[in-house]
């Protein structure tokens, strides 16, 4: 019971000071000039008083509200190292049992390290849980907080008296762990692709040990070599970028004896490979009216140098005009097709013929430019199928068709084949899900005979019009019309043939976007996403390695012809290691070197000055002799008591508590109280009379 006296006057304090402050003044001025009676009527006027101001007594029912106390269990991935999952989940429950006996105590269970957005997983953030865990409770409320950790906490607060309530840590792990790591100290987001590029990177110890340690560079999965680096010290390093695109960089050093996790004995970087401008040369056997699509199209490209010679004044025209006298330069034939060869990384011929312009001995290193990498484009006209075609030269064997002589001259629309609907180079191009595609007729095509390689697209009759075919360690393409100048010039609409040129140009240049058969994966967040291009009708499915060894498997979906999908959602981050029949992957999930693995060793060090300044302790959970934990005893304490010992850790309670009900008593109200206001009016009134 708690009882307490209240006012609550029965007219506003203006009324009563109207009513009381002249009676009091006349009780007052009596009493001074010595009248009788002046105690009865200061009695009177007191009683008057007490009634106008209403005292009442109040007992109030209240009930005592419980202290809050917060439970942090770290979860994140380098509580996953050794046993400290296992001690972690053995202490939070015995911890529970014992803060469950004491029922002064509001328990909220806090797990931190394990939320869906990889930010949230890079580092330990123990003291951002703490602070929503608390953030609806009063500071009186506040018992203190107990953090289950590693002690590897990123988010710890600069002002020691930050919680305002003691904090106590549980360190798992053992005090004695040895753990090496690797990074790089500086590596560029972009290379030249060929060019060497400068990288430095570290190997480090926890046990400040020396000595040389050999470390492993890959390179998009593939080893390239092995350095050797010396513990402590900044090591550099020389790398070629192989690949336009991504490149996955990873530094590795093998496990030592005693080393606490090989998490982190890997460091990877993420370069893009920039090309260089890739050198074309086109060649133009005469003036036509879709010469400028071609040089108009790669002269737009950025990427692209373009060499551009059209033959004017083939040899057999000799019309006495004295050389001196041209506006016309000589072609280098020379130059061009036998010292600078092997610097072009495509060779178009746009409606060439032989006419002696090239000797034929020409012919053979164009085809062995070919064999040995280089890029081949036909773009073919009447003069494919004529008595001076290039088919009739040793070029022949390089090229994937030859002609039959016969040029089909009638309106048609080029088709995608059903190969060429899932060919990257024609693949969804633009008009070509309609019928009739949404593009204009051509009107010339030459036909040819045994097509080798993939015929992506058909003309009049189903004819083949684009052939694309891999010859050595190069690739042919050959486009057989000169109508292809009609879609630039919005002809019955025009049609997409910026896309077809410049896929089919990039193609032959082995843009790796532009591959039949490739496997690419990338991280979004916590989801891994799994791209597969392919001209088979089901690849199977995507074997997927996580960074801990578990292996999975995904299925693929397609998306649209050649196109196959699919995605999963990770709990780890690091580098994972996607296969999908021949082919492989690299894709990292998550922030790149992530603090949660750098510092991968159990420590009280960062806690420490946290726990003491709040009264609290921090000290480590170990193993008892019979197997169980060793773990402090829970003692409710003052808010001004101490707040741990050596086997024991106190949490405060709280006076606050809520109220439920209140009793009302009035003191002079009813006829006790105008039992007592007559009599003393009475007695007063009495003793006047006398």
């Amino acid at each position: 019971m708690n009882w307490s006296l209240s006012i609550e006057p029965l007219l506003s304090w203006v009324w009563i000071g109207v009513i009381l402050v002249p009676v009091g003044l006349l009780v007052l001025a009596g009493l001074f000039l010595g009248q009788r009676g002046s105690l009865l009527r200061i009695g009177a006027f007191a009683a008057l008083a007490i009634a106008l101001l209403n005292p009442v007594l109040l007992d109030e029912q209240r009930e005592p509200l419980q202290s809050v106390v917060a439970l942090v269990v770290d979860r994140s991935q380098s509580q996953d190292i050794g046993d400290r999952t296992d001690t972690t989940d053995r202490a939070v429950a015995e911890l529970q049992a014992r803060l469950g006996r004491f029922s002064q105590f509001d328990v909220r269970v806090v797990e931190a390290g394990r939320a869906d957005a990889a930010d949230d997983r890079t580092e330990t953030r123990l003291f951002g849980a703490l602070d929503g865990a608390l953030r609806d409770v009063p500071p009186s409320r506040v018992a203190g907080a107990i953090m289950v950790t590693d002690g590897q906490v990123h988010d710890a607060p600069a002002q020691a008296d930050a919680l305002g309530a003691p904090l106590h840590v549980l360190v798992t792990g053992d005090e004695d762990e040895f753990d090496r790591r690797i990074r790089f100290e500086r590596a560029p987001r972009f290379g030249i692709v060929g060019r060497p590029i400068d990288l430095t990177y570290r190997v480090i110890a926890t046990n400040d040990a020396t000595g040389p340690v050999s470390v492993r560079v890959l390179v998009n999965g593939e080893q390239v070599s092995v350095e050797q680096a010396v513990v402590g010290e900044e090591t550099p390093l020389e790398l070629v970028i192989p690949n336009a695109g991504k490149n996955i960089v990873e530094l590795a050093i093998d496990t030592a004896e005693g080393e606490l996790t090989e998490t982190n004995n890997r460091t990877i970087a993420m370069i893009d490979g920039i090309r260089e401008n890739l050198r074309v040369l086109l060649v133009s056997g005469e003036p036509h009216a879709g010469e400028r699509t071609w040089r108009n199209l790669l002269k737009s490209d950025a990427s692209v140098d373009l060499i551009h010679f059209t033959i004017l004044r083939p040899p057999e025209k000799q019309d006495g005009t004295p050389i001196n006298e041209l506006s016309l330069i000589a072609f280098p034939t020379r130059e061009l097709f036998v010292e600078r060869i092997n610097d072009f990384d495509m060779i178009i011929f746009d409606r060439y013929q032989h006419r002696d312009v090239l000797p034929v001995l020409y012919y053979d290193y164009i085809a062995e430019y070919v064999e040995n990498g280089g890029a081949l484009l036909i773009a073919a006209g009447p003069e494919y199928a004529g008595p001076q075609s290039i088919a009739r030269t040793p070029l022949m064997s390089a090229l994937p068709a030859m002609p039959t002589g016969e040029v089909v001259e009638e309106g048609f629309h080029p088709r995608l084949t059903e190969t060429g609907e899932r060919h990257p180079v024609t693949r969804g191009l633009e008009g070509s899900a309609a019928e009739p595609p949404q593009w204009s007729r051509w009107f010339r095509l030459i036909n040819i005979q045994n097509p080798e390689g993939e015929v992506v697209m058909n003309g009049a009759g189903d004819r083949p019009l684009l052939v694309l075919n891999r010859r050595g360690e190069g690739r042919v393409g050959m486009l057989l019309s000169d109508q292809g100048w009609l879609w630039a010039r919005g002809f019955e609409g025009g049609g997409p043939h910026v896309s077809l040129y410049r896929r089919m140009a990039h193609w032959l240049m082995k843009e790796p976007e532009l591959e039949e058969e490739r496997l690419t994966a990338s991280g979004r967040g916590m989801t891994l996403e799994i791209t597969r291009q392919t001209m088979s009708d089901d690849p199977g499915p995507a074997t997927v390695i996580s960074p801990s060894g578990q292996s999975l498997d995904v299925t693929l979906t397609s998306d649209s012809p050649g196109l196959f999908t699919g995605s999963v959602e990770t709990d780890e981050i690091g580098l994972y290691q996607i296969g999908n029949g021949d082919l492989t992957a690299l894709a990292h999930v998550g922030p790149l070197n992530a603090p949660e693995f750098q510092d991968t060793v159990s420590t009280t060090d960062v806690l420490a000055p946290l726990a003491e300044a709040s009264d609290g302790s921090i000290r480590r959970i170990e193993e008892t002799m019979t197997g169980g934990l060793s773990l402090p005893n829970i003692v409710p304490v003052r808010a001004s008591g101490e707040a741990s010992g050596r086997d024991w850790v106190g949490l405060r309670t709280t006076g606050d508590s809520v109220l439920r009900s209140v009793s009302r008593l009035p003191l002079f109200a009813g006829f006790f109280g105008l039992a007592l206001l007559l009599m003393a009016l009475g007695s007063m009134w009495y003793r006047e009379g006398r």
